[in-house]
């Protein structure tokens, strides 16, 4: 007889074996990921050695090399040279012009001035500008004029010819007396020509101003003024400052009193008396030189300090605000007493002589730019090149000496970038970012400081407005609402991640502000209300009794809550004039009657500013940015919580909300961080909206009603117009380079919060 139980029969050993073509499709998906995931940090790191390379530029020194030196007659006491330095001139101390060519010494041309029995007893030149002006023993004064022809051959070969032109001298100084010194300046209006005499050991200043009015026919015609005398009342002249605009004078006195002239129409009225070091037991001053913008000198001392004084507003005693000279930079001290200050051209940088040593420095960060040795013999005159690619330098012992300067970002510093700069025409030190202007004298300010507020502040703005709804809905969502609703509200806010951020923006700029702006005070009292009308709902409710809540099913209990809440919005809102007439009550500057209006008693009672598209608007529209993504993320790791863990915590007679609150919550709490970081990492990168939604500026301000600029809406705006290789687009490259280190810090900081917070809160 069969037994009914039979053996089981073992199954067929193919059924354990894994196909060839699997294996190999398992093993070749398995590289391409790790590829994959490789190849995705390599390109991360990659980004950022990109951005690494476009920075670091900003961070060297200038390179400045011996190009030589041309040997030129010993009684040489002044100098000029063309456009490309190929064929530059001496002034002797006759008055005699000498041509040279840089490449072999050869003379190219020799000019003799034509003075009718009088002699030459001053000489400046101005290099740039091809002027040359003799100061005579009678007090007059003569303008040669060097002008460079170039012409080229049929090989096109360029040869430049240069030429000299005399002008009539023209008496300026007091006749019989020899001109000391010699300067010229034009203004707008005029030019301005000054000589410096003595009269029985006393110094004299006389000028002279010349108007030049062109015809019908184009002829100029130049109309010289009465001689004047200048600076009367300085007791002493040890050297004098005229800035290239004439507008201004600066005697330097033996003492080491500086005194300021202005120019008022009819000569110069004395301004300002300022001691630059006083503080030093011996105040002379002993090199001095006006910077490119002709606003700031620097002033050097016997025992090589450095001080900068520039104008600028300042309050005097009377209240008013004028500007005046002040101190606004010590400069590093320098290797003994200055013998030299030599502006460059186009920049604030400047060469300073001392010691046997050159020094490159700028103005304004105080950055030493390049150091070196200085000629043998003592330095009379320095000129840079026009677009400070190289500098000029004649020796007492009859030397030019070259240099050519690889100096592209002058102005870059870790203290122009990070540091508190006090800028010329500044009350004080600020941190300021302005890339552009209309004048040539303008110096770009690159301070990230700035961006980087703005950055923080629209992300704080926006998390704060984002952060609670996005939290409370994902656990209302996750646990209280029922799942047929929630199937249909989570694709919904998964959706509204999807809307683009220039859309956000265009709705930010152009319909919220205009808005809200006359209402603000009923947004405020509608936005103030939900929280405690919420509250309300929910007392009311628990107050009903049991009979009537348990004809709403469990989830269902939004019916009442949602039209609770939009009652009562809507009371407050109606509410708003009321409130804003009872407290925003102001007198209205026109008519001096009172008006109920918030942007008005803001203005009048804080002193700041208010303007329409400012941060508040910016963090509730970049909210609606944020919202989707901390919801999405922080909705899912709520509702993977084991619902053995729930089960269990009702069944030992916790509540709803208790055992959110001390199981799911906990449980869940590494995603929902994670979900927190990536809503701030998009805050952060915010871009559109911060540009279209706000002023755009890049001022440091806690007004919540006043605008900004983040790095990322900086980069947007200003990238295309930035020239390739300038320190501007480096500079926004710098920006972008801090922004994806600030985001790269976040998101480790965040994995690491969250690791530490699942290993605490793991389920054993």
């Amino acid at each position: 007889m069969e037994t009914s139980d039979k053996k089981a029969q073992p199954a067929p050993e193919s059924r354990f074996t894994v196909s060839a073509w699997t294996l190999a499709t398992d093993r070749w998906m398995g590289r391409v990921i790790r590829v994959g995931g490789v190849g995705v940090v390599l390109a991360v790191f990659g980004m950022l050695a990109f951005l690494i390379f476009q920075v670091f530029p900003l961070f060297t020194g200038a390179k400045v090399a011996s190009v030589g030196v041309l040997k030129v007659p010993a009684t040489a006491v002044a100098f000029g040279e063309d456009e490309y330095g190929d064929i530059p001139y001496v002034v002797l101390a006759d008055g005699k012009v000498v041509f040279q060519r840089a490449k072999d010494g050869s003379t190219a041309l020799e000019w003799v001035p034509s003075l009718g029995g009088r002699t030459v007893t001053a000489v400046r030149t101005y290099p740039r500008a091809g002027q040359v002006f003799l100061g005579l023993s009678d007090g007059a004064v003569q303008e040669l004029r060097v002008v460079y022809r170039s012409s080229f051959d049929a090989a096109g070969k360029r040869t430049v010819e240069p030429t000299v032109t005399a002008l009539e001298p023209m008496q300026v100084g007091r006749p019989g007396l020899p001109c000391l010194e010699v300067w010229n300046a034009k203004s707008p209006q005029a030019r301005l020509m000054l000589v410096r005499q003595e009269v029985a050991g006393q110094p004299l200043l006389t000028a002279v101003r010349l108007t030049e009015r062109k015809g019908l026919g184009g002829k100029a015609k130049v109309t010289q003024s009465e001689p004047f005398v200048v600076a009367a009342d300085a007791p002493s002249v040890a050297k004098v400052l005229l800035p290239s605009t004439a507008e201004s004078l600066l005697i330097i006195g033996k003492t080491g009193e500086v005194r300021t002239y202005a120019d008022d129409g009819k000569g110069f009225a004395f301004l300002q008396a300022f001691v630059p070091f006083k503080d030093s037991p011996d105040a002379a001053i002993t090199a001095a030189g006006m910077i490119f913008g002709n606003v700031s000198v620097v002033f050097t001392g016997r025992s090589g300090e450095q001080q900068i004084w520039s104008m600028y507003p300042q309050l005097q005693p009377d209240g008013k605000s004028l500007r005046r000279w002040g101190k606004i930079h010590h400069g590093e001290r320098l290797a003994g007493p200055g013998a030299g200050i030599y502006a460059a051209e186009g920049n604030k940088c400047y060469l300073a002589v001392a010691a046997g040593e050159l020094r490159l420095i700028n103005m304004t960060t105080g950055s030493l730019r390049w150091q070196g040795a200085a000629p043998q013999g003592a330095i009379t005159q320095v000129a840079f090149a026009g677009n400070y690619d190289r500098f000029t330098a004649l020796s007492a012992d009859g030397q030019l000496h070259r240099w050519t300067v690889v100096d592209h970002h002058p102005e870059s510093s870790w203290s122009a970038f990070f540091g508190k700069i006090w800028y010329e025409g500044a009350t004080e030190p600020a941190y300021t970012w302005q890339s552009s202007a209309g004048s040539d004298e303008f110096e770009a300010k690159y301070s990230l400081v700035p961006l980087f507020y703005g950055t923080v502040k629209g992300t704080i703005y926006a998390l704060l407005f984002a952060l609670p709804i996005a939290l409370t809905a994902a656990v209302y969502v996750s646990q209280f609402l029922r799942p047929e609703y929630r199937q249909v509200i989570k694709p919904v806010m998964e959706i509204m991640a999807s809307l683009p951020s220039v859309v956000l923006g265009f709705l930010a700029g152009l319909w919220l502000a205009p808005l809200v702006d006359p209402r603000l005070v009923s947004l405020f009292c509608a936005i103030g209300i939900l929280a405690p009308a919420a509250l309300s709902a929910g007392f009311l409710w628990s107050a009903l009794p049991q009979r009537l809540r348990r004809q709403v099913a469990p989830g269902m209990e939004f019916l009442w809550l949602l039209p609770f809440l939009a009652l009562c919005a809507w009371a407050a809102w109606q509410a708003g004039p009321a409130v804003e007439a009872a407290l925003f009550t102001v007198k209205d500057s026109a008519s001096g009657l009172p008006i109920a209006d918030f942007r008005e008693w803001w203005r009048q009672t804080t002193g700041e500013t208010y303007d329409s598209r400012n941060s508040l608007v910016v963090g509730f529209v970049m909210g609606f940015a944020v919202i989707p993504i901390v919801f999405t993320i922080a909705e899912d790791a709520l509702s993977n919580v084991p619902n053995s863990l729930i089960s269990g915590s009702l069944a030992l007679g916790a509540s709803r909300w208790q055992t959110v609150w001390s199981v799911v919550v906990p449980t869940a709490i590494s995603g929902i961080v994670s979900g927190v970081m990536i809503g701030f990492g998009r805050a952060i990168g915010e871009t559109m909206i911060v540009v279209m939604a706000t002023g755009n500026t890049a001022v440091m301000d806690s007004n919540p009603f006043s605008g900004m600029r983040t790095l990322s809406a900086n980069i947007a705006v200003e990238l295309p117009e930035a020239a390739v290789g300038h320190t501007h687009y480096r500079a926004l490259f710098l920006g972008a380079c801090c922004l994806f280190l600030l985001t790269f810090v976040i998101n480790t900081l965040a994995e690491v919060l969250r690791q530490r917070l699942r290993e605490r809160y793991k389920v054993v």
